[in-house]
């Protein structure tokens, strides 16, 4: 497969994935700061959110204030933001018309349409009550597209290339949404604040479709900030966890590595992170530091991706 097709299949599925997380870090930032607090400004939330999305130093520029609606602005609509979920979709559907015979119809039409109808919407009409149902309807039409590439597209390269793009994604903002709160977990089972803290991370498991399977998978009536973690990190039952992502991203890369028959630096970078998460506890992340651990992932996810383009020639 050309490196050419091979990049834009995977900045395809990359940024209709990175759109999706968008919605759901700003559903996670909307949701904490419209929780009152007493003593306690609603802008450090936002300012939470803009750094965990990797936008503060961009909004920092442009803005002075930072409020809700300048925050929503500039991660929903802003053309010069490059994360934002406008830039994101354009960045997903210029990608895939580049290389539409390698798509299929479903998969173009689904982003296609998604462009058309995003590009309909002013930021000045994203008024409260209507942005919770936009940012579900930014999650769903992503949902829409990785459903009709599952459902019609052959599994070749160009499939392996795609879920790179999807679960390198994926991992990112899941380390992401949890480095918004890392700093009220402890390294023990017990619940952390009241009914505020247990609302935040009812929060963060609702914005990544997480809560009533959290429930299941622990049979708990408490919503323990470890275990959150621990269903984040390590559970690969869990579809957003990073160890999900990364059992993925090794099965893709036996895939590519038995077609090509060789086994590129890639290939050992996400073997080892894979590897990493399975032999690691709950524990041993914590006496590391979350926070530390955290960051460590987002720069082995940053570090594969650019090994990817590298070895697979994307240029």
């Amino acid at each position: 497969m050309l490196g050419r097709t091979a990049a834009s299949l995977f900045w395809t599925s990359r940024y209709n994935e990175r759109a999706e997380n968008m919605a759901r870090l700003l559903e996670v930032g909307y949701r904490i700061a419209m929780t009152p607090r007493l003593g306690q400004d609603a802008a450090d939330d936002w300012r939470s959110t803009l750094v965990s999305a990797g936008c503060d130093q961009g909004f920092f520029a442009k803005h002075d204030e930072l409020t809700k609606r300048s925050v929503v602005a500039h991660m929903l609509f802003d053309p010069e933001n490059p994360s934002s979920v406008r830039s994101c979709i354009e960045a997903a559907r210029n990608n895939a018309r580049s290389v539409r015979t390698a798509i299929t119809g479903e998969m173009w039409e689904s982003l296609n349409t998604t462009y058309i109808d995003f590009m309909e919407v002013r930021p000045q009409h994203m008024t409260d009550d209507k942005l919770p149902g936009f940012l579900t309807w930014i999650k769903q039409r992503s949902m829409l597209f990785r459903g009709a590439m599952l459902g019609t597209l052959m599994r070749d390269e160009g499939y392996h290339f795609s879920q790179f793009g999807c679960f390198i994604e994926r991992a990112d903002n899941t380390s992401r949404i949890l480095d918004v709160k890392y700093w009220i977990l402890l390294p023990d089972n017990e619940v952390v604040g009241g009914d505020l803290d247990r609302y935040q991370w009812s929060t963060i498991l609702r914005s990544v479709s997480a809560h009533r399977s959290y429930r299941h998978a622990y049979r708990d009536a408490q919503i323990r900030p470890f275990n959150i973690a621990e269903f984040l990190i390590l559970r690969k039952e869990m579809p957003r966890s990073l160890a999900y992502c990364y059992d993925w991203i090794a099965e893709s890369m036996d895939a590519l590595t038995a077609r090509y028959g060789e086994q590129p630096m890639s290939y050992d970078m996400a073997r080892r992170t894979y590897q990493m998460l399975d032999g690691t506890t709950m524990q041993q992340v914590f006496q590391g530091g979350l926070h530390e651990f955290l960051g460590d992932m987002i720069a082995r996810n940053n570090g594969l991706g650019a090994q990817l383009a590298a070895d697979y020639h994307f240029a």
